[in-house]
């Protein structure tokens, strides 16, 4: 899939699935398992379990860790969940930069902003994000691989079970976000007229209603976010990640937006 594409209005209004090519294959006796699942619940907590053995990320039992070095028992083991939760606290911080830089690497879509827009290349906010998104405290432990895993199993939930929502048929969700001094976002139209199209970061945090939305900013966007381009939505993985922010982690590009003031 063309990266211009994928970031296209175009394709947000007439989207394709999207899958990233050997994944599923790779991990074929997950998603095996998974059709076995009887609901949601059941299948997150296999999902869960599968990533916690296939790359380690289980805690040791007591009586594990008198057989370990002192090496292993500090040894930082990167995770999709600590990565998110790092979303959650800071979408500009450390973590934030690795999910971008995902994103980049599978879907060609390149960041827009972190911590600083990026537009000129080479500058100290490339420079920066570059710096952030290499650091081995996330991006380590296969994590790419980890990330691959997740956005999978959200395509696969969101074809098995419908979420709250998603509109009929099931191609896109009814999303809103909140935004600040976002005049440069805009890329046709005008936020006065209501209807326009902005320009959102690579990756991007979105609300289930209007009033969460207003939470962030004066400016909310009404967006039709195509399922395909979902990575987590708060029923997926309940009571693990981004919980109590009820936020929806989508694909950014540029999206048909209505616009009101809030």
């Amino acid at each position: 899939m063309p990266a211009p594409l994928l970031a296209s209005t175009a394709f947000n209004a007439n989207p394709v699935a999207l899958s990233i090519a050997g994944t599923r294959e790779a991990h074929a006796g997950l998603f095996a398992l998974l059709e076995r699942s009887r609901d949601l619940s059941e299948a997150c907590d296999m999902f869960v379990h599968y990533l916690a053995i296939a790359f380690g990320l289980r805690k040791p039992e007591p009586h594990e860790l008198a057989s370990l070095g002192a090496a292993e028992r500090r040894r930082w083991r990167s995770s999709w969940r600590k990565l998110l939760q790092g979303w959650g606290m800071d979408a500009n911080g450390a973590a934030g930069a690795v999910l971008k830089g995902w994103v980049e690497n599978r879907f060609g879509l390149v960041p827009s902003f972190h911590k600083a827009p990026l537009a000129r290349f080479p500058s100290p906010a490339w420079v920066a994000y570059l710096q952030e998104k290499g650091a081995s405290r996330y991006n380590s432990n296969n994590i790419h691989q980890q990330l691959d895993l997740l956005f999978e199993f959200c395509q696969w939930a969101l074809h098995r079970y419908a979420p709250s929502g998603a509109s009929t048929p099931q191609r896109h969700l009814r999303l809103w976000r909140g935004s600040n001094q976002c005049e440069e976002q805009v890329v046709a139209g005008r936020l006065q007229d209501r209807h326009c199209t902005v320009r959102l970061n690579n990756l991007v945090s979105f609300s289930l209603s209007a009033e969460e939305a207003s939470c962030f900013g004066d400016w909310v966007f009404e967006v039709q976010v195509p399922l395909c381009k979902v990575l987590l939505f708060p029923e997926l993985l309940p009571g693990q990640v981004l919980h109590g922010e009820q936020e929806v982690l989508a694909l950014g590009g540029d999206y048909a937006v209505v616009a009101r003031y809030a």
